[in-house]
């Protein structure tokens, strides 16, 4: 039963609830002789007052024990609220972690100050645009034009019978005139990846029981490439950020990150789908809740005064998780329409059909190629998780999947082929190497009371000294709010600098000159640069290595003094 019916049957029984004491008297009982009277000469009326006080005694009990019931009820409904408000909690720290998308590396001309940091972006699919049309289209200002008059979209998207709801007005046409007429190419291509990939993630889909449209959103995420990575650091076809993607279960280490698995991506992806959906209850801000977070969406729904639709909350959504879900009904009427606009599905060198075998030892992809005959490129094409051709069977049990025609020679070699040039592959030198590097994902760390650099260190398995180079910190004192460069497993760069003890903001009022042999030199900001641009006057230097030798992010002012590294072909 809905909690709202239970709330309003215990409302209705407490004010009819009449309560009375065992020493009560019935109100009959007080009545004096004129009432008496009057009462015999009104008009009989059914009441409460009529009927015995030991019956009404009996009742109230009943009804006493109801109440109870439907207070325990209540109290475990509360109980489920609380651990999914609990879940939205943990998901909005996740956002607030790294809510800053210019330390975590990108320029201020890729997203403006509006936008925070989202489990996903739309970053992929406006440079997937761009690369197959020469053109940038900024979304929020142009007006596509067509032949396709209004009432033939409707009459579509209507006879879609979607589960979710799927909205129509001029932006969502913007977005189905975008992917239908003017990325015509680029969709055959995806198509083609549709082919291959969305019977995979319908069926994963049915079986979390959510809407199988929502596949239509890895089309927005990543143009169905398993390995697509964004700048941001969102990685695989769902395009994870590192720390949602360790919620959801996702392994990610030296060896191995499934994000860019697109069967145990497509899981994790379903079941945060799952938990967006029971927190809003509307699959619309479920799919806007996948690109810019929870603790947005939950923002806008308490600037808009409380409203719960997507287009009520629309004026007050990050800028690019306005056009998310305008984006998500372009995409899925492409997908359904796409004959209808002419576009041919690209054929995909993509095996029909693939066999998976559990692998409990280390092997390397060359082992199955060499010995059993499976192009190398098949292998990574199949198995994008592993990042060094190696599955880790040492460690845990894994899957390795390999095209079906080779599967019976991968049974015949399958005793030698652990043992094959197991030395070369698997020389010591280079697992330890591989291992002591930990992934090396920059991520940036918000300081939270009550931490501590050690604290900070063993999380993220480092070093408090790395912590402290890494943000150029002259002792361990550390500030709430502070944010911290963190490089995983302590895979960052090198000391930040020979020389360098770059305070994190440089003083634009320092005027002291740098030796004329020294390891780098000082620019001086001017308006309207950025370390991108910047960087594009010294070969060999990119904003990464000036940030992480100035321990700054990309936030500079015109004044500042920035000292650019030394490189090869920087000289």
């Amino acid at each position: 039963m809905n909690i709202l019916k239970y709330i309003a049957i215990a409302a209705v029984m407490t004010a009819a609830l009449p309560v009375f004491a065992e020493e009560d008297t019935l109100p009959s009982d007080r009545h004096n002789g004129d009432d008496v009277e009057n009462a015999v000469k009104a008009p009989k009326r059914k009441s409460v007052f009529t009927r015995k006080k030991s019956d009404l005694i009996r009742e109230n009990s009943s009804l006493r024990t109801e109440l109870d019931s439907l207070r325990n009820e209540l109290g475990r409904i509360r109980e489920e609220m609380q651990a999914l408000d609990s879940l939205e909690l943990e998901l909005m720290d996740v956002y607030d972690e790294n809510e800053d998308k210019s330390a975590a590396g990108l320029n201020p001309e890729d997203y403006n100050a509006e936008v925070s940091d989202s489990l996903l972006n739309i970053w992929y699919l406006h440079r997937k645009v761009s690369d197959a049309a020469d053109i940038e289209y900024d979304m929020d200002t142009v007006r596509f034009a067509s032949n396709v008059p209004d009432s033939v979209y409707i009459e579509r998207i209507k006879a879609m019978n979607s589960f979710i709801d799927l909205p129509y007005n001029s932006i969502v046409r913007n977005y189905i005139v975008l992917y239908s007429e003017k990325m015509q190419d680029r969709m055959g291509e995806i198509l083609g990846l549709c082919s291959y990939y969305m019977p995979v993630i319908e069926e994963i889909f049915d079986e979390h029981g959510i809407p199988l449209e929502l596949k239509a959103m890895a089309v927005i995420e990543s143009a169905m490439n398993p390995t697509a990575v964004s700048r941001a650091g969102a990685k695989g076809m769902w395009q994870f950020m590192y720390s949602t993607a360790k919620i959801y279960g996702l392994k990610i280490d030296s060896f191995v990150d499934e994000r860019l698995d697109p069967v145990k991506a497509a899981h994790a992806a379903a079941e945060y789908l799952k938990d967006s959906y029971n927190i809003f209850g509307d699959w619309n801000l479920a799919i806007a809740s996948y690109n810019c977070g929870a603790g947005n969406v939950n923002r806008a729904i308490r600037r808009s005064g409380g409203k719960r639709a997507f287009w009520d909350i629309y004026p007050y959504l990050p800028r690019e998780t306005r056009g998310y879900v305008p984006a998500f009904v372009g995409a899925l009427y492409t997908m359904t329409y796409y004959k209808e606009h002419g576009i041919q599905p690209t054929a995909m060198e993509m095996p029909v059909h693939v066999d998976t075998f559990k692998i409990n030892k280390m092997l390397h992809f060359k082992q199955v190629s060499e010995l059993v005959g499976v192009p190398l490129q098949e292998l990574k094409n199949l198995n994008p998780q592993y990042k060094h051709e190696i599955v880790p069977g040492n460690d845990r049990e894994y899957i390795l999947r390999i095209p079906y025609n080779y599967t019976n020679d991968f049974i015949d070699h399958e005793d030698s082929l652990y043992s094959y040039k197991a030395k070369e592959y698997f020389n010591p030198v280079v697992i330890k190497k591989i291992k002591d590097g930990g992934d090396g994902e920059r991520i940036i760390h918000r300081v939270r009371s009550g931490e501590v650099l050690g604290r900070i260190a063993i999380r993220y398995h480092v070093t408090v000294s790395q912590i402290k180079r890494w943000n150029n910190l002259r002792s361990d004192n550390i500030r709430i709010g502070q944010r911290l460069v963190i490089y995983r497993g302590g895979k960052g760069p090198a000391a930040s600098s020979s020389g360098s003890k770059a305070a994190a903001q440089p003083n634009p009022k320092h005027k002291s000159t740098v030796p004329a042999d020294a390891d780098y030199t000082v620019y001086t900001v001017k308006s309207g640069d950025s370390l991108y641009l910047i960087a594009k006057n010294y070969p060999g230097v990119s904003a990464q290595n000036i940030m992480d030798f100035n321990g700054i992010s990309s936030r500079i002012k015109p004044g500042m003094k920035i000292k650019i590294p030394k490189l090869q072909g920087n000289l």
